[in-house]
């Protein structure tokens, strides 16, 4: 009988035990993690104005012969429109470079008129520009092509900073049959409206 007794205690014991196992457990308050901007949160639509600098060589050619024809610096302003379609961004900028040869006095002015297609990598845009470009110093006057890639980085709502490639091609400048290639690299930096 004791037996018995005892073997039913412990019984009731482990009843009770199991019953306080899944008991009372305090709440788990998380705290609020910050999120990475993604590509969603970046809206690159709007006007933006800015500077750039850049350097550059010239390859000057006539039928049959190209020389090199040295080296330029070129400091300028720049300012556009872009339009952000969620995944692609495109729009156009109106640029305008000083432009001074390392070996000769004087300067020249670019102007350029591109179209600008880029691709929405959040704070990262890479893109490609497209347009006509106009070279003009009190010699000559000569109106081609030009074509880019490039980049800008937002630094922050505001402000943006890029590097870009270019080329341009300038034909029969002024009926010389002289035809002007150029290439330039330049930093940017841009204000976002």
């Amino acid at each position: 009988m004791k037996f018995k007794t005892a073997f039913y205690a412990a019984l009731a014991s482990l009843i009770a035990g199991a019953s306080f196992a899944g008991g009372y457990v305090a709440p788990v308050v998380e705290q609020p993690v910050a999120v990475a901007q993604t590509r969603a949160d970046v809206d690159w639509t709007g006007f933006y104005a800015g500077l750039q600098y850049g350097q550059g060589s010239l390859d000057a050619s006539v039928p049959g012969v190209t020389v090199d024809a040295g080296d330029f610096d070129a400091l300028g302003l720049h300012a556009g429109y872009l339009h952000d379609f969620g995944q692609f961004v495109l729009g156009g900028e109106l640029d305008y470079n000083n432009v001074e040869h390392d070996d000769f006095d004087g300067s020249a002015d670019l102007w350029r008129l591109r179209a600008r297609a880029g691709y929405d990598m959040g704070k990262f845009q890479p893109y490609v520009t497209l347009g006509a470009a106009r070279l003009s110093d009190e010699d000559a006057k000569e109106t081609g092509l030009t074509y880019g890639i490039g980049a800008d980085f937002l630094l922050t709502d505001s402000f943006s900073a890029g590097l870009e490639y270019s080329h341009a091609d300038f034909s029969d400048i002024d009926g010389t049959n002289i035809d002007l290639d150029a290439d330039m690299v330049q930093i940017r930096a841009s204000y976002r409206f």
